[in-house]
């Protein structure tokens, strides 16, 4: 999508929806996630804001409330699977709790480069196979937005497994990610991710696990000055809508938002890349030091979990097979 023409189109969206005397009431949109307007997340919301008003822009309203301003990630779930908020961007291992499919993504080294995981993550198959459950679930999940890989960061160097054993470190909830501590000897603490800048400061924890993005956006490199490559996981944020809503509307409406879904997609998708970049660049004016380390080393620690999670958790496995099969195609093309 060209942006240029994005951000005149959403000038004029933003005119155009003015209210007028005795026009008639429109349905408000609400959309939430935890992430700052900087954030790609919130940048593809405004795509999806877009798109939604342009064709259906006399029928609903669309409102983001960005940065946790609509309560956390568990508070806003709930709301959502009730029906009050109508849509969220939620990571999935968040998502874990209410379907154990999604823990998928959060199985460590399940992928060998990004260019695997995002085809996986794209694959309306997979979105498809997450869904088979939405009514119970309570959300249905639209599209994926990439959110790079994870990494570990701390306050002293990471440069082997052995430098996890025995500190603390603030993970996703999600038992996967327990689970992986676990096999990294560390602890864990599944703290609220807007928490986790307090946390630091006050030395509750030595460090966290994420991408670049969280060291400046949520100046957790002010504490931790190391971030060390591990790439121990690649977990998307998902755009997923109240399913309460989305059986409540016409089928040629949930095509908008559908649409708009794809669309905020591909803008997410356009901005990450550079984002990291920038990211990585502010941090290391803050003095964080960025290390190359063997990932080799950490995946062998943690490779028992794969035969764990597919023994305890069979109802991944379809996944699990696919997602192993992208990576076999790209092994071949190599």
């Amino acid at each position: 999508m060209n942006f240029s023409r994005y951000l005149t189109v959403s000038v004029l969206a933003a005119v155009l929806c003015l209210p007028f005397a005795g026009a008639q009431a429109k349905t408000v949109i609400e959309v939430a996630h935890t992430q700052m307007e900087t954030h790609p997340d919130h940048i593809a919301l405004l795509a999806f804001k877009d798109y939604v008003e342009r064709h259906a822009g006399d029928i609903y309203e669309v409102q983001i409330f960005p940065n946790k301003k609509a309560g956390t990630n568990e508070q806003v779930i709930d709301l959502l699977r009730a029906g009050s908020i109508q849509f969220m961007v939620i990571s999935s291992a968040n998502l874990e709790p209410y379907n154990r499919k999604y823990s998928i993504f959060s199985i460590p080294y399940l992928f060998s480069s990004e260019d695997e995981y995002e085809k996986f993550i794209t694959d309306p198959k997979v979105l498809e196979e997450l869904a088979t459950k939405n009514e119970e679930d309570g959300f249905t999940p639209l599209v994926a937005f990439t959110a790079g890989s994870r990494s570990f960061y701390a306050k002293s160097p990471i440069s082997t497994p052995d430098d996890l054993k025995g500190k603390t470190f603030r993970i996703q909830s999600g038992r996967t990610n327990k689970d992986m501590m676990e096999f990294f000897n560390a602890n864990e603490m599944t703290i609220s991710f807007g928490e986790v800048y307090s946390a630091l400061k006050k030395g509750l924890i030595d460090g966290a696990e994420n991408n670049e993005l969280a060291l400046v956006e949520q100046k957790h490199g002010e504490f931790c000055k190391y971030y060390s490559y591990d790439h121990h996981q690649m977990i998307p944020d998902l755009l997923v809508g109240s399913t309460v809503f989305l059986y409540s509307i016409p089928e040629k409406d949930f095509e908008i938002f559908r649409q708009a879904a794809l669309e905020a997609q591909e803008v997410e998708f356009a901005m990450w890349e550079n984002s990291i970049k920038k990211a990585k660049k502010s941090a290391q004016q803050l003095g964080v030091e960025f290390l190359e380390v063997n990932v080799d080393d950490f995946r062998k620690k943690v490779a028992p979990i794969h035969e764990y999670l597919l023994k305890t958790r069979p109802e991944i496995k379809e996944l699990y097979d696919k997602a192993r099969a992208i990576g076999a195609q790209e092994t071949e093309k190599k």
